[in-house]
Parts: C-alpha cells; structure tokens; sequence
C-alpha cells in the first residue's frame, strides 16, 4: 500500500506535470499567445483588404465615367487635378496664416 508521503509526492508530481503542460502549450511557439497574435494580425489583414477592394471599386467606377467623358466628372478632374479653369474665370489662392497673435 501507498503511504501518505508517497500519495502527497504523486499528487505534486501530477500538479507539477499538469502546470508545466499548461505552460508548454500557453507559451511555446505554436501555442495560444502565437496565435491569438497570428488571429489578430489575420483580421487586420482581412479589413485592409476589403478595404482595399471598396478603394479599387471606387476607382473602377471613376474609370469607368471618365471613359464614358461624363461632363461634370471630366470638369471636376480637371479643375481639382490640374488646376485647370473655365474662360474668364480667375483663380483665388487661399493661404494659411502661420502664426496669428491674439
């Protein structure tokens, strides 16, 4: 029969595997820190890259009524890009102030 020391000794030695196997699998590198990082960086990924997909769509679709040479798109690209203006129009440059006293 076991005696008391020997059951206290196995039961530590359970509690040390079961701490050191928590450990193990928490800390190594594949384990729940890795990914849990790895997920985080997955779901960052994933918004960039719908993000990334509506810009492409809006870029298409600008293509897409410059090349059809709608009037108000064509003039607002020219106006906004280039600096372009109508005849007779004038340009005003607004400047902004560095440093205003009170």
């Amino acid at each position: 029969m076991a005696t008391k020391k020997s059951k206290g000794f196995f039961l530590y030695l359970i509690l040390g595997i079961l701490i050191v196997g928590l450990l193990y699998l928490v800390f190594n590198e594949h384990g729940f820190i890795r990914y849990s990082k790895l997920k985080n960086e997955l779901d960052s990924l994933n918004t960039q890259i719908t993000n990334l997909q509506n810009d492409n769509e809006a870029l298409k679709n600008e293509i897409d009524s410059l090349k059809k040479e709608i009037p108000a798109k064509v003039e607002k690209l020219a106006r906004e890009k280039y600096d372009m203006i109508k005849e007779g129009e004038r340009t005003i440059e607004l400047k902004k102030s560095e440093d205003v006293e009170k």
